[in-house]
């Protein structure tokens, strides 16, 4: 498994050791590596006696909401107040699953503000520097979920992983690597989803609770935007999926039901980028997502090009402008990428 400088863990121990409450925030639009790594750290450090609160930006997907702890999170965009207050009272601040504040919207100031400890642990690339005391950085691991087990069993701390906290940690894992079919050829990867096991967890379970619990509108939605939505560019082996904020209320959208969408033109012979470009549902922006396989850079489009980044085969971005002004840029940046 990955390692990191001992003095490292030894801090991050004396932290946990000296210290009672604890803040968990994640990133904006929550995902599974994001509600998994928190909950999951979160749990075991109640299991340690410890007080801890995780708080999430915003709304995460309908397919998380049965994940154990999800119910009692605070979000941030129902109850800042209630949030900024958490965080505020923390004596330490773990910053899950993103490498730069600006990544928890309105809870940016917030977290560079607290007067606590502020702990990273995150796999994206280029963490920014000097926000925390302490940053647990490695964008080779498949998932945030992968580095909160590493530190536990760096911690000694096992022992102490119930087995709520373990169906957490592997829902990160198999979410962030679309099931293992991507990002996920490390040993160490199936020694902790051997380790996980061993803690009772059911993943077949967990999987049908996350891939097999959408609604009639998603799976309708689906098939729209692969006949009607998806266009094909033979000559840069890529493909574009939009939709319009109108289309996703025609099939009663609900956050997170086109989870995925991005990853379906990548199972069409010599497709090996894919682009998917919607209407955000709350604000005058487009939401970019990209995936790819091979040695395709999604993270570099996206860092060159929206304003976003994160890993070889999967990334994302934003768009200031209309969708039509969106698919042009698309085109343009499509076009132009070496």
């Amino acid at each position: 498994m990955f390692s990191f400088p001992e003095s490292d863990v030894q801090r991050l121990a004396a932290l946990i050791a000296e210290n009672e409450f604890f803040a968990l925030v994640c990133h904006t639009s929550p995902d599974g590596d994001a509600m998994g790594s928190t909950l999951g750290l979160a749990d075991w450090l109640r299991q340690q006696g410890k007080t801890a609160v995780v708080v999430v930006p915003d709304m995460y997907p309908d397919f998380l909401s049965w994940l154990p702890g999800a119910q009692e999170t605070v979000r941030a965009d129902k109850y800042p107040d209630k949030a900024a207050l958490t965080i505020a009272a923390a004596d330490v601040v773990l910053c899950m699953d993103f490498n730069t504040p600006s990544r928890t919207n309105d809870m940016e100031q917030p977290i560079r503000q607290a007067k606590g400890h502020r702990v990273l642990i995150d796999h994206h690339l280029d963490p920014e520097a000097g926000f925390c005391e302490l940053t647990f950085s490695q964008p080779d691991a498949s998932s945030t979920c992968e580095l909160v087990y590493t530190l536990i069993e760096a911690l000694h701390g096992e022992a102490h992983l119930s087995k709520q906290a373990a169906v957490c940690l592997y829902c990160g894992m198999m979410t962030d690597t679309g099931a293992f079919t991507f990002n996920s050829n490390r040993p160490d990867i199936f020694y902790i989803i051997s380790r996980l096991l061993e803690h009772g967890i059911d993943k077949d379970d967990i999987y049908r609770r996350v891939f097999y619990n959408y609604s009639e509108g998603r799976l309708r939605m689906m098939g729209y935007a692969l006949y009607e939505k998806m266009r094909l560019f033979p000559e840069k082996k890529a493909s574009l999926i939009t939709l319009t904020r109108a289309e996703m209320k025609r099939f009663h959208f609900n956050k997170g039901d086109t989870e995925g969408f991005v990853n379906l033109p990548l199972q069409i012979r010599n497709v090996r980028f894919s682009a998917f470009l919607r209407e955000d549902t709350e604000k005058d922006e487009i939401h970019a997502s990209f995936r790819s396989v091979g040695t395709f850079p999604c993270n570099r489009f996206a860092t060159t090009y929206w304003g976003g980044g994160g890993h070889l085969n999967a990334a994302g971005g934003r768009f200031t402008g209309t969708l039509d002004e969106a698919i042009l840029y698309f085109e343009k940046c499509l076009a132009e990428f070496k």
